[in-house]
């Protein structure tokens, strides 16, 4: 049986190696699992002991994606399985997000270079995986996003501690549309480092290989960006993307305090010529009311949190979702039943109120249990990977 993740070591010109870490269930676009995440925690402290791995290569198997979520349909059976529950009965999710978080935290504060391929498809659980990475390639086939309106969820993975950091409202815009991004606008956002052709793999790889590494994190985080930057033949133009070309509409729309004003402007872009803009609209209005609220307070909440923390909020968060009914509603729509008519509860955002969604930050776990994460960032790490 196939495994879920491959792991490899290549050599390189000297005694030092590289760990390269394909997720392999392209059928699914490398839908992050449970197991996978296990594999990936333990082989990625494996190579972080290990002196003679000079730095990381994360990729996806196939052309189609890096990595399109989380597994959902794992999260759906298991809410199903604790229906009439409490958000702390729900096994499964508690052991999912608390690995899957871990894994994020440690890709954050990875003491090694790691080389994120992020071409294809990267969403939800994927944007987990990459925005941690020291060195985060795109290239013209990346669509980038944080969907989770669309099932009744969040940007969970640290995507709220990105998103809150981004400029000008773009982190609350990109979270209530779910709107994709590509190379240029990842790259304008600072979600990304690099941009190649998706062809440049191979050349990639046997760059690294031909070069000579060391022990010092400095200099390799150094060399391998001046390798990256050096497989562009030409000197790097990209054209503006459609977040850039709306920037201002969308600072103006979206960067305040005012629920009720950002979701009429984001609602108002539905007669908007621009089709990604009339697409954003599209998704925020058909999307969970609930969630759109959710997002807008968790955003605010989270935004002078460090990112242990946020992870620890998100992990509260998450739970909750299990049992409050949007996003088991919003799979079995989307992937479940296939009817795409999900029946959000509360139906309207005016019924999604400031006080409607403070539920979501309650502790759910027994007063003689510790948070999960409490220690999370308790040990010595590198510094955080900015989102610029």
């Amino acid at each position: 049986m196939t495994s879920p993740v491959l792991f490899q070591v290549l050599d390189t010109a000297d005694a030092m190696k590289v760990g390269v870490a394909t997720l392999n269930t392209p059928q699914t676009l490398n839908g992050l699992s449970l197991e996978m995440c296990e594999l990936l925690e333990t082989q990625l402290g494996d190579w972080q002991a290990d002196d003679s791995i000079a730095m990381v290569i994360l990729k996806g198997a196939g052309e189609r994606a890096f990595c399109a979520g989380g597994d959902l349909h794992g999260l759906y059976k298991s809410m199903q399985e604790n229906a009439g529950g409490q958000a702390w009965d729900n096994v499964h999710a508690r052991t999912f997000f608390d690995t899957e978080y871990r894994l994020d935290y440690l890709i954050h504060t990875y003491p090694k270079p790691m080389l994120c391929w992020g071409s294809g498809i990267v969403m939800g659980g994927g944007v987990g995986l990459m925005m941690g990475a020291s060195h985060r390639v795109v290239t013209e086939t990346t669509r980038f996003a944080m969907p989770e309106i669309t099932i009744g969820l969040f940007p969970d993975v640290g995507g709220s501690w990105m998103l809150a950091r981004l400029p000008g409202g773009t982190g609350l815009f990109l979270a209530l549309t779910g709107a994709q991004l590509g190379h240029s606008d990842c790259r304008y956002l600072g979600l990304a480092d690099y941009t190649l052709d998706s062809g440049q793999w191979e050349d990639v790889v046997q760059q690294i290989q031909a070069e000579s590494w060391s022990k010092d994190r400095s200099e390799n985080d150094i060399h391998l960006g001046r390798l990256l930057r050096d497989l562009r033949a030409e000197p790097e133009t990209l054209e503006p993307g459609p977040l850039e070309k709306h920037y201002g509409l969308i600072r103006q729309a979206c960067d305040g305090k005012d629920f009720d004003a950002i979701c009429s402007s984001i609602s108002s872009w539905i007669d908007n010529d621009d089709p990604w803009l009339k697409r954003a609209a599209t998704t925020f209005m058909s999307g969970s009311p609930g969630s759109a609220r959710l997002c807008f307070a968790l955003l605010d909440r989270v935004r002078l949190h460090s990112l242990a923390d946020v992870f620890r909020e998100e992990y509260i968060v998450s739970l909750h979702c299990g049992v409050q009914g949007d996003f088991q509603e919003g799979i079995r729509a989307l992937l479940i039943d296939k009817d795409k008519q999900p029946k959000w509860n509360p139906a309207t955002l005016a019924q999604a109120t400031d006080s409607w969604v403070q539920r979501f930050f309650q502790t759910p776990w027994p007063d003689s249990v510790d948070h999960p994460l409490a220690d999370l960032g308790a040990q010595p790490t590198r510094r955080q990977n900015p989102v610029r």
